[in-house]
């Protein structure tokens, strides 16, 4: 049981990305199921979790502790797991490593997270919860229509009390009004309202002297306010993610808002109506984790037969529902054709892909990315680069991120791929990117984009190369490739091919394949790598390489 000593409403917010914990929680229940959850197991989990490649980073200052991290947090929180005897999947977990539709494994899950429950009793000092968050942020989000992320944040979060949800729409519909009043800079308008707000929300903490954070002696209200507004973003973006997951929502990255997909509309209002919003089984911690673990509840639209069938004429007319069916192989159909529709529109978008009728479109991307103007920018970066590597030339690229229903990108690559990988008959090529910078892009990619690639080579049985991009890149990952041209590794199938390019070198590189009078072709980009290997060869030291094919990229195609 973990006490909380929240006053807005605690999400779990590892993994960031909910999808990653699936091959984790499949790769704990195949080797530790039945086994105690100790010091040991932990231990012989993270090893295990190192040789999948599931993740980035060892965890070797405490691999116990990151295990726990790893686990006890949102797949024991959201009921995909019981770690208590002993190690074990639950219904819920056992259908989220098999189902087909992740999706509504995550929806079904995230409507029974609540809070107080025996896994999270709230403390003295925080807020007097009573509330399932998810449930309610579905609600907060179908009532508005859409919901801006700073909303979400500043007030949406203070949703701790389901009986709140009034007065939190109040607050919401005041704010806009206010901001639509408001004659001056709206940054610094937003500023002022949630610095305001927080002060209420730790008015006790503050008028008691207590604003002092774990990490730091700093016991200043403007510091104590600073941490409180940075966890509230981490929260609100946790938040976003797993909603996200649900394949319910859509996300403008421009306008930062979240909103209900309109094809959606009427599955949110069935559970919206359908769903307990009161918090069960508080003190009885048996009875909760088999409601918790429970994978058929709660109910769904998909779980109507009625509703359902009328669902697969609206959307698919061209199929004939035969009343002969049972309801799973319905869901089976319903689901073939929400992926079919799904593969479709990616097509199209491929197509106008390569004929370059989306260039203006994917440069655009790639300034408002290098602006930060966009909400998920790791994710839009992974995207765009997709965009732009189908673009560049032939062979096949396919993207390891994750698309909703309708070919709009969802989550990024898991931690087991390279983010792109793409064919091109003879050879193979891995493209990474990160929006990490300094010394942590060298820790979390340096040795995953080498294993990455490594894995590459050995599936295909093929050269490959990889090209990194990054904003900026970080000398010790420019020394790092720049050794790897040069080391024969077997572990890493040999010497490894790593050209490493800043943003604005890709981006570049992009125009100029746009600009070219003919297209470019296979043979380009091999020719660009394996001029990577000449001058890692000729060249004395690291800098001296990556400058000489930064040199190359920026005149790839003369």
């Amino acid at each position: 049981m973990a006490r909380i000593n929240s006053k807005v409403i605690f999400v779990t917010t590892s993994p960031r990305t909910p999808f990653k914990m699936i091959p984790e929680i499949e790769l704990l229940n195949t080797h530790f199921a039945g086994q105690e959850w100790n010091a040991e197991t932990q231990i012989a989990f993270m090893d295990l979790l190192k040789e999948e490649n599931f993740f980035n980073g060892e965890g070797v200052n405490d691999p116990a502790f990151s295990a726990r991290d790893r686990i006890n947090r949102a797949p024991k929180a959201l009921g995909f797991v019981t770690l208590s005897p002993t190690v074990s999947l639950t219904p819920a977990g056992l259908e989220l490593v098999t189902s087909r539709r992740k999706d509504e494994i995550f929806l079904r899950q995230l409507l029974k997270f609540q809070v107080p429950s025996p896994y999270h009793k709230p403390s003295e000092d925080s807020a007097d919860f009573l509330v399932k968050p998810y449930l309610e942020l579905f609600r907060l989000i179908r009532h508005f229509g859409s919901l801006k992320f700073d909303e979400l944040m500043i007030f949406g979060l203070q949703l701790v009390d389901y009986r709140q949800f009034n007065n939190i729409v109040l607050k919401i519909d005041n704010f806009r009004i206010a901001k639509a009043r408001y004659q001056g800079n709206l940054k610094k308008f937003k500023s002022e309202y949630l610095d305001a707000e927080l002060r209420k929300i730790y008015n006790d903490d503050i008028a008691s002297g207590k604003t002092k954070t774990r990490q730091t002696n700093d016991a200043s209200i403007a510091k104590f306010l600073k941490t409180k507004e940075s966890n509230l973003r981490d929260y609100a973006d946790a938040c976003t993610r797993y909603i996200r997951a649900t394949g319910l929502v859509n996300i403008s990255h421009i306008g930062k808002s979240i909103s209900i997909v309109p094809e959606k509309m009427q599955e949110v209002d069935f559970f919206l109506q359908h769903t307990d919003r009161e918090p069960c089984f508080i003190d009885d911690e048996r009875q909760y984790i088999a409601y918790l673990g429970n994978a058929t509840t709660p109910s769904l639209l998909s779980d109507d037969r009625a509703l359902l069938e009328q669902k697969i004429r609206a959307e698919f007319p061209q199929i004939e529902v035969n009343e002969m069916l049972t309801l799973q192989q319905l869901k089976d159909i319903f689901a073939n054709e929400l992926e079919n529709r799904k593969e479709q529109i990616i097509t199209e978008q491929i197509a106008a892909i390569k004929d370059y009728r989306l260039f203006e479109d994917i440069n655009s991307t790639f300034d408002q990315i290098s602006d930060s103007s966009l909400y998920d920018t790791p994710l839009m970066l992974e995207w765009n680069t997709w965009r732009a590597m189908t673009m560049l030339d032939g062979g096949s690229i396919k993207a390891n991120l994750k698309f909703d229903d309708f070919g709009n990108p969802m989550s990024t690559a898991q931690g087991n791929m390279a983010d792109i990988v793409c064919d091109y008959g003879d050879f193979g090529l891995t493209v990474e990117v990160t929006m990490q910078s300094g010394q942590r892009q060298y820790e979390t990619e340096s040795e995953p984009v080498t294993r990455h690639l490594a894995k590459v080579k050995r599936e295909t049985d093929k050269p490959a190369y990889c090209l990194f991009i990054a904003p900026k890149i970080n000398d010790a990952c420019i020394a790092h490739f720049y050794a790897l041209h040069k080391m024969n590794i077997g572990y890493y199938g040999g010497t490894s091919t790593i050209v490493p390019l800043p943003l604005s070198v890709f981006i570049k590189m992009v125009q100029d394949s746009h600009n070219a009078d003919y297209v470019p072709e296979p043979k380009h980009i091999q020719r660009f790598f394996e001029r990577s290997n000449e001058l890692a060869n000729t060249t004395n030291s690291e800098l001296e390489w990556y400058n000489g094919i930064t040199q190359e990229a920026l005149n790839w195609l003369n």
